[in-house]
């Protein structure tokens, strides 16, 4: 009894700790690989979201396979049969279909004979209302997204 409740105690405070190459991204899992901590650095400011969406899947997956790990180390001692060992060997040999991360490429110039084009910062901005603005005003014209007071 008291190996299984110190075997319990191992298993609740374990944690895996993984840090990119690049330090970007570090973050932690606990014994089920479940996020528990997320760090992202200032060098992450200069990378497109893909590429940061990757570098910390890529991190989780590290800090997940530490996890199976570990926490297959603290099982075999009742055993390493089973569905839990099979998931645990599982967690360890995944590896994700890599999602290619696009190269940024500046925005294509303006052309003048796009038909649909952001005007919306062509005209200028429509004065507000003066004074306050009676209900007929409001249903008659729908509902605006202004300041109401």
């Amino acid at each position: 009894m008291a190996d299984r409740e110190a075997l319990l105690a191992e298993l609740s405070a374990l944690s895996a700790t993984a840090t990119s190459a690049d330090g970007a991204v570090s973050l932690s899992v606990n014994t089920d690989g479940v996020l528990t901590r997320l760090q992202l650095t200032d060098a992450v400011s200069g990378m497109a979201p893909a590429e940061i969406a990757d570098v910390v899947l890529r991190t989780y997956l590290d800090a997940q396979r530490d996890s199976a790990k570990r926490t297959a180390q603290l099982l075999a001692q009742v055993g390493t049969g089973g569905y839990l060992m099979d998931r645990l060997r599982w967690r360890v040999r995944f590896e994700p279909t890599p999602v290619p991360v696009p190269v940024s490429a500046p925005p294509p110039p303006e052309r003048d004979d796009v038909v649909l084009k952001d005007r919306s910062s062509d005209a200028p901005a429509a004065a507000p209302p003066s004074g306050p603005v009676g209900d007929d005003d409001w249903y008659d014209k729908g509902m605006r997204l202004g300041k109401a007071w």
